[in-house]
This record gives C-alpha cells, sequence and structure tokens, in this order.
C-alpha cells in the first residue's frame, strides 16, 4: 500500500490530506482563527461544581467554560490499574470545590453547544511515546501485534524508566515505536522529561485561568502522528513551514528526512489525486458505490446513521447476491467515509436485509478489517436482530461537517422546507386569526415569490373565498429576500 500525505499551509488555514493508493483517506483542517485545542494544558479555576452531574465547570480562559467529570480527575496521581478495569466514581464534591485552581489537559474540542471535555491526567505525546506524569503503568498500542516486538519494547522502557529518578510517570509506546532502536525510544524519554519539567514550573508560575502547554501546530503534528515505513512522500506547499518541518525531522525522525520535499508546483497540491473534489464529495449526505449501489449518511446531535441501497445496481444471480455485493461494497466505503468526514460518537449502520448467515459474518468481517487502518478508536458490535450494526468512533474534535459548514438559516438544520401550499394555508389561518382581533379595511401579505405565485394561481379561488368570508380585500406584495416560510400579514 502506497500512502502520501499532502500538506496545504497559506495564513489563514493549514490542510492535510493523507492519500492511500492515491485515493483520499483522511483530511484535517486548522484554520488561524479557531484552532483545535485538544491536547493543550490549562491552569483552570472552577466556577461550578455539579453534585448532580458528578461533574464540575472549569475556566481556561475559553469563551465557554470546560466540563470535567468526576471519573477524570485522577486523585493522588498514581495507578497501577489499567484503563479498562472496574472503577467508582467519587462524589464530586470531595474533588473538587468552586475557587480550586486546577491543571488540566483537554480531551475534547468544544463541538456545537457543548464546551470542551479535560482530563486532570496529563499525557504529553512524542513520536513513539506518550508521557504521563504521576503514573506508573506501562501500556503498549493494540495495534503493535508481535508478542515478541512488545516484550521489547516494554522491557526496554522498564529498564530505562526504573534508572530515571529525576522524573517519575507511566508511558503509552505508541504504534510507531514498532521496530524502534533503543536510541530513538531514549531519546523521546529525554525530550518528554525536558518539556515535563518545563510544563511543572510553568504550573508554578502563572495564574489561572492560563494556557501552559499547546500542542504542536497541525503540520508538525501530522509529522509525529501520521508519517510511518510505508509513507513515500510527504509533500508541503509552504516554503517556511517546509523548512520548520526539516527541522522536526532532522531531531526527531532522522530516518524519514528523505522522504520530505517542498512542492512548488503551479498547480494548487491538493489539485493532486483530485483532494479538492473528494472534500466537497465528503459534505454529501449521498455516497455513490461504483456498482451503482449508494450510502445515504446522516449526522445528528445524537447518532450518525448510515443507510445502504442497492440503487441502480441489479446484479448478474440472484438477490441475495446482488445484496451482498452491495452491502461488501458498501462496508468498504463507510470505514472510508468514516475517517475522511471525521465521523465519530455512535454509529449505526442499517446494511440492507441478508438471510444468509455466512454474507452477515463476511460484511461484518470486511467492515471490521476497513476499521483497522483507522487512526481513530473504535468499538463494533455484531448484526442484530433488526438487522443493524452498531459501532462507536472515539470523538476529539469537530467533525469535517461541522468544520466546513453550517446549519442553514433559511431551514434552521432540517434539510426540509415547507412547501408554498403549506406557507399560503398559514397565511390563511393568520388571516382569520388577525381579523377577529383588529378591525381593518384590508390586508397586506408580504411572502416570496413562489408563495405569491400560488395564492396568485392555484390558491385563487380560496383566496377569493376569504375575501367573501371577511368582508375584505387582501394584496400580495412579493418581498425578494424572505424565504419560503417566511411572510407577514400586515393590516392597512
Amino acid at each position: 500500500m502506497s500512502e502520501e500525505i499532502l500538506i496545504n499551509v497559506t495564513p489563514v488555514e493549514t490542510r492535510v490530506a493523507l492519500v492511500e493508493n492515491g485515493m483520499l483517506q483522511e483530511a484535517y483542517i486548522e484554520r488561524t482563527s479557531r484552532k483545535g485545542i485538544v491536547g493543550n494544558i490549562y491552569k483552570g479555576k472552577v466556577v461550578r461544581v455539579l453534585p448532580g452531574m458528578e461533574a464540575a465547570f472549569v475556566d481556561i480562559g475559553l469563551e465557554r467554560a470546560a466540563f470535567i467529570h468526576a471519573s477524570d480527575v485522577v486523585v493522588g496521581q498514581s495507578s497501577d490499574t489499567p484503563d479498562d478495569g472496574p472503577k467508582t466514581v467519587p462524589d464530586i464534591r470531595t474533588l473538587l470545590r468552586e475557587g480550586q485552581s486546577l491543571v488540566v489537559q483537554v480531551t475534547k474540542d468544544p463541538i456545537g453547544t457543548k464546551g470542551a471535555r479535560l482530563t486532570t491526567q496529563l499525557s504529553i505525546p512524542s513520536r513513539y511515546l506518550v508521557f504521563m506524569p504521576g503514573v506508573s503503568h506501562i501500556g503498549i498500542s493494540q495495534r503493535i501485534e508481535d508478542e515478541n516486538e512488545r516484550n521489547r519494547l516494554k522491557t526496554l522502557l522498564e529498564e530505562a524508566a526504573a534508572k530515571e529518578t529525576e522524573v517519575e510517570g507511566g508511558y503509552i509506546i505508541r504504534t510507531a515505536a514498532e521496530a524502534a532502536s533503543a536510541e530513538e525510544l531514549l531519546g523521546d524519554m529525554a525530550y518528554l522529561h525536558r518539556l515535563s519539567q518545563s510544563i511543572h514550573e510553568r504550573i508554578s508560575r502563572v495564574q489561572a485561568p492560563s494556557v501552559i502547554y499547546q500542542d504542536l501546530p497541525l503540520f508538525i503534528r501530522t509529522i509525529r502522528d501520521l508519517i510511518r515505513p510505508q509513507t513515500e512522500k510527504v509533500r508541503i506547499d509552504s516554503r517556511e513551514s517546509y523548512q520548520r518541518v526539516i527541522e522536526f525531522v532532522q531531531e526527531f525522525v532522522t530516518e524519514f528526512a528523505d522522504k520530505v520535499e517542498y512542492y512548488p508546483g503551479e498547480r494548487p497540491i491538493f489539485d493532486l489525486y483530485s483532494v479538492e473534489d473528494e472534500i466537497q464529495k465528503a459534505l454529501s449526505r449521498k455516497v455513490q458505490l461504483k456498482s451503482g449501489g449508494y450510502v445515504i449518511i446522516d449526522q445528528t446531535e445524537a447518532m450518525t446513521t448510515i443507510d445502504i441501497n442497492t440503487g441502480g445496481f441489479v446484479g448478474h444471480r440472484n438477490l441475495e447476491e446482488t445484496i451482498f455485493k452491495t452491502n461488501l461494497e458498501a462496508a468498504r466505503s463507510i470505514s472510508r467515509q468514516l475517517r475522511l468526514r471525521n465521523l465519530g460518537g455512535i454509529i449505526i449502520i442499517d446494511f440492507i436485509d441478508m438471510d444468509d448467515p455466512e454474507h452477515q459474518r463476511q460484511v461484518h468481517r470486511m467492515l471490521e478489517k476497513m476499521l483497522e487502518r483507522d487512526h481513530a478508536k473504535t468499538k463494533i458490535t455484531g448484526v442484530s436482530e433488526l438487522g443493524l450494526v452498531e459501532m462507536t468512533r472515539k470523538r476529539t474534535t469537530e467533525s469535517l461537517g461541522q468544520v466546513l459548514c453550517e446549519p442553514c438559516p433559511v431551514c434552521d438544520g432540517r434539510g426540509f422546507l415547507k412547501t408554498s401550499e403549506t406557507v399560503c394555508y398559514e397565511i390563511f389561518r393568520e388571516i382569520l386569526r388577525v381579523n377577529r382581533a383588529y378591525d381593518t379595511e384590508s390586508y397586506l401579505v408580504m411572502a416570496s415569490q413562489s408563495v405569491v405565485d400560488r395564492l396568485l394561481d392555484e390558491e385563487s379561488d380560496n383566496v377569493a373565498d376569504l375575501e367573501t368570508f371577511i368582508s375584505k380585500t387582501i394584496r400580495f406584495q412579493v418581498e425578494p429576500f424572505y424565504s419560503q416560510e417566511q411572510y407577514d400579514v400586515v393590516l392597512l
């Protein structure tokens, strides 16, 4: 599998495209005016404790107060218990009080109307490791499957950590550490210890609310988190950003130095591999499949629902085979769309009903296999009695649609408009209501072109009947800036 990373940098935004085999798989966007804050460390102040929610709001200097749950407040800053062990959540009032200063890290960006999500368990990432001050546990990425390699890495880290007396903490060994040398891991440890000490010193100096540590900008985070041995090229279209990336690579990931190149081409970098077109397609509800079938993706506040249809695909053998092939193709497409659109939270997939249990198993296995490439943590259930597949995908930042779009001001995000017929009947009811309350000689109805056209054409008989009933004349005026649902009834 060939892989390339394209980085487009302008003064107003940075965009990153991860391309596999010539096809866009992931897109990241960071705007200068609205940077993501996941990973940032703040010294905040508790502004409100909510016993009924076992949580608190913390002022970290943002527009909205951030949210921390009692389970994310680490007591004593020491733990050997794996994250998936049983936990009892203590009373939030025994942990926090209003006005208290608190050092926290952002685990989830503000999304929609919700503030940022916080934790007091700090984690500082580098290329191969994540350092967690005050924790003695050492974990390893599940994606490193070779048991010998897992043992080698863990032994190496345990021996190095035992010699370190100045800075205490635990580690998570990242997927990128697979096959890394002892020197590379020890270099990462030394870097993390220096960074941890500087963070600790800053904590003691600043007043709440203030930022203690900000994660690297997107174009450098990309090198730290996304570049892998199978990455063939990293192309950057900004000379200044290219220089900064080269400095980072030469210090931390020297083995990739020859893969990073400056792209000076006249053709915009995102026109390569049709990245711009793919981003535009990712904003649509409908995803066309090569066979002729299609997938409908609807993102709501509570969950994302995905529906599969055969569409124009009629198959060749029988209905069951047609459905099976459509579902298989959809499973491959869905895994890509989840990554590309950065969809998170609860996801419900409604595959076309399959009678053959073997077909169900193969479609489910295809979805699992394709999701193995996903950088975000996913959890998937089997096919339910209703034929649905339920899954979750860890959400830490806004989806692509939330970054690039806003709810339609006309339909208020519903995706539907009242028909002109419906609006006409609303106008009739409004005139009757006003007529009972006020005495006037005539009425002026101000509405959109489509509604006025209907009132003067298809509804003209109903308008005449209404005028006779109320014994008053009704005039109409087109307001070009009114939406189809907007209207006013004016007394004359």
